[in-house]
């Protein structure tokens, strides 16, 4: 949801159209700054999240500026001071992850890219007191980003320090593009065995249900509404009848107006697909 006109009024939009899980940026997604929250602003979310009965079910995005597998120095410096702040501001909100792409490691090559992602969440995660976590969301594969094959991810995890305060954000849309395939039993078990091999299914801590105008392998990160690209309803059936994740934040990152009338639409077809 819009954090426009301040963080509570993506509460309201999310009670609007009866969320019972939300994800929201903390802070503008294409700027490196961030505007110090307004007087109040961070008591008024937390009221509104426990009354909407949203804590502990909301995720925070990263900015999309950050790249913590750059090879570049200033880039990566630039990048975990700014990724710090986020996991500061979702701290002050009561926000229990933080998803991010784990980066593109820009021509450096995946193992130094995956060395360098581990080496930024050592840096961000050294505070004890900080109870926040981070979720490295599975990508579509585009370019040199990281995180198209489970064992990337899986890498990371074994390589960081701080592991216990780390999982991972499954992406349908991203799944299917990067070669995944999820859509039939058979296809869903081998592809969900191939994850808990990696990473582990205990590590799968958020969700994004966005249907794919790309089809499997096309390494296209374009988000369709559910239903109506190559995900199919078939895929997310099989996601939301899989017991193991019922507890887990689910989330839709599919186009909207301001009236939020495809929010409603894209969750009608969800929930009609949970078992009863």
């Amino acid at each position: 949801m819009s954090i426009a006109g301040g963080l509570p009024q993506a509460i309201a939009r999310a009670r609007a159209v009866d969320a019972t899980a939300l994800q929201v940026f903390v802070k503008s997604s294409n700027q490196w700054a961030a505007r110090p929250f307004s007087p109040g602003e961070v008591e008024a979310y937390r009221q509104a999240s426990r009354e909407a009965g949203l804590e502990g079910h909301t995720l925070a995005h990263a900015s999309y500026l950050i790249n913590l597998a750059s090879p570049d120095d200033a880039l990566w410096e630039k990048s975990v001071v700014a990724f710090r702040v986020e996991l500061d501001r979702c701290e002050a909100l009561g926000i229990p992850w933080l998803v991010v792409h784990p980066g593109a490691h820009v021509g450096s090559g995946v193992a130094k890219g995956i060395e360098r992602v581990a080496d930024a969440l050592d840096r961000v995660l050294v505070p004890a007191s900080q109870g926040v976590g981070v979720l490295l969301e599975t990508t579509a594969g585009q370019g040199s980003t990281l995180g198209a094959r489970f064992e990337e991810l899986g890498e990371i995890l074994k390589r960081a320090q701080r592991s216990e305060r780390l999982g991972i954000c499954f992406d349908t849309c991203h799944a299917l593009a990067a070669g995944y395939d999820f859509r039939s039993a058979a296809a869903y078990t081998e592809t969900m065995a191939a994850l808990d091999r990696a990473v582990g299914l205990d590590r799968l801590l958020g969700i994004h249900l966005n249907d794919s105008k790309g089809d499997l392998g096309s390494r296209r990160d374009r988000h369709e509404h559910i239903g109506k690209g190559k995900v199919g309803l078939s895929g997310f059936k099989l996601i939301l009848s899989d017991r193991r994740f019922r507890d887990v934040p689910m989330v839709l990152e599919t186009e909207k107006g301001d009236d939020l009338a495809e929010d409603r639409v894209n969750l009608e077809v969800l929930r009609s697909l949970v078992p009863r």
